[in-house]
């Protein structure tokens, strides 16, 4: 296991300071403000740790209230809102500062036989043939030194490959508001279920507005032509899989207007079963010019 996932597990690892109560400290992250995929991975964290082992999680809806201060820990309040005998449910609430800064729904269920249907995987080259994150960050001269070792450290305990040019790579001229990465953790996980969850979760945040950008040939917060921040967040969980195997996160914008952009994308096992869907909406404005 890699020292980076080694530090993310630690700060996923929540403490406990009273029933349904924990506290969560933040690490570096691209922007001056915490990461919104960590706060909803401890949030999610805090509801897992209430709910009984046989009962996994299936959905969450999440709304990012404020902005977070990285230098300030994070409580998370749980209420246990509904116990019933195939699903549970729990509302989980971020404090800072004596103010609530993000807010969080999951449900979570027992499993069963049912139904059983999925949308195919779409295409994708092998993520082997393709260059690490950080070896794409480095390729780009005109990306400034320091926001390509902020994204270094940022993303070291992810593998994250993108398929094409992201946004800051290649911007200017908008393309089609479609984008495709593959992602696994940088080293072997244990086998618990809510572990797996919480890292996904916790990747799903990194790249999903990227489509929103591509539409416009923006080039997104690294180069400074675009501001924005998480509004909400939801996902659903399908079908098992290990977020320390590779995972095709394959995203897509169907709307932009009123200085918000939507996100929306499938996540796929690499042997093509869709394990998880994300939809999610954003601040994304033009910066004034004066």
């Amino acid at each position: 296991m890699s020292e980076a996932l080694q530090s993310l597990l630690d700060l996923l690892d929540l403490e406990r300071i009273e029933e349904d109560i924990y506290r969560g400290h933040s690490r570096s992250a691209v922007i001056p403000r915490v990461f919104g995929g960590q706060v909803a991975a401890q949030a999610l964290v805090a509801a897992g740790r209430t709910v009984p082992e046989d009962r996994h999680a299936h959905s969450l809806h999440a709304y990012f209230l404020r902005p977070g201060d990285p230098g300030a820990p994070i409580v998370y309040s749980v209420d246990r809102l509904r116990d019933g005998r195939s699903f549970t449910t729990r509302r989980v609430v971020a404090v800072q500062h004596g103010k609530p800064i993000f807010g969080l729904s999951a449900s979570f269920q027992t499993y069963e036989e049912g139904l059983d249907h999925q949308a195919p995987m779409p295409p994708a080259p092998d993520p082997a043939t393709l260059p690490t994150g950080e070896e794409r960050l480095r390729s780009y001269p005109h990306l400034p030194a320091d926001t390509v070792e902020r994204f270094v450290e940022a993303r070291a305990a992810v593998d994250l490959r993108y398929v094409d040019d992201p946004p800051f790579g290649d911007f200017g001229t908008p393309r089609e508001p479609h984008s495709q990465v593959w992602f696994r953790t940088n080293g072997k996980l244990s086998d618990d279920p809510l572990l797996h969850v919480v890292l996904a979760t916790y990747v799903s945040d990194m790249t999903l507005l990227d489509s929103v950008l591509l539409a416009h040939g923006r080039g997104g917060w690294a180069v400074g032509d675009v501001v924005g921040a998480s509004l909400d967040h939801a996902m659903w969980f399908h079908r098992p899989f290990r977020a320390d195997e590779w995972l095709l996160y394959d995203q897509q914008s169907p709307s932009a207007s009123g200085g918000r952009g939507l996100g929306q994308a499938r996540i796929y096992t690499e042997d093509g079963r869709l394990a998880i869907s994300v939809i999610q909406e954003g601040v994304v404005r033009v910066p004034r010019e004066h």
